[in-house]
């Protein structure tokens, strides 16, 4: 397998629970290494460009004001098949469908505060990390 990078996101329902660390203990307990980290309070503008591929959807203004609701933690990934191995430990979107020891299935209030966001392809994976972290700040 291919050596990537991928965006991980804690999100505020997570990040207001202090559950921060046993995340990225899953992460980091699956292979995958942490390259860049930082917690950041997002301002409006910040997740309405992060989240802009999904302006037209329904759910994009309260996902919008969701993520500027508190602190998040942002993460670099780094590893063999990074993007698929992150989104296998995230587990699937809505916590009822998540396996048994992901992080959704353990730490996700519900579907809208579902606890953690990761990239879903190597093409957006650059995009995220292109918009939440300068080169220099990628250390791995």
């Amino acid at each position: 397998m291919t050596i990537e990078r991928t965006l991980s996101i804690i999100k505020p329902d997570a990040t207001a629970r202090n559950i921060t660390g046993k995340i990225i203990s899953k992460f980091e307990d699956a292979g995958l290494r942490v390259v860049a980290q930082k917690r950041v309070h997002w301002s409006q503008a910040q997740a309405e460009k992060f989240y802009e591929v999904h302006k037209e959807r329904p759910f994009y203004g309260d996902l919008v004001a969701f993520m500027t609701e508190a602190p998040i933690s942002i993460q670099v990934l780094e590893g063999e098949g990074a993007i698929a191995k992150n989104r296998e430990v995230m587990g699937a979107t809505n916590p009822e469908d998540a396996a048994p020891g992901t992080v959704r299935a353990e730490f996700a209030e519900n579907i809208e505060r579902n606890s953690v966001h990761g990239s879903d392809s190597a093409e957006n994976a650059a995009i995220e990390i292109a918009l939440c972290f300068d080169e220099a700040e990628i250390v791995g």
